[in-house]
């Protein structure tokens, strides 16, 4: 059970728009390594704008 939570963790999308919005999602290490960058829906701001991924 714990190697399977090693592979996923849980990591916090915030908003590049600086408006506070965080998005919480799971990401596999092995696919992306590097720091994921999605473009979600900002609800402060009613648009869709990217969220980088913060530890």
């Amino acid at each position: 059970m714990a190697r399977a939570q090693e592979l996923r963790p849980v990591i916090k999308l915030r908003s590049t728009a600086g408006t506070g919005v965080t998005y919480v999602t799971r990401k596999n290490r092995r696919n992306d390594p590097d720091r994921l960058v999605l473009r979600k829906y900002d609800p402060v701001i009613r648009r869709h704008v990217d969220f980088k991924e913060e530890r």
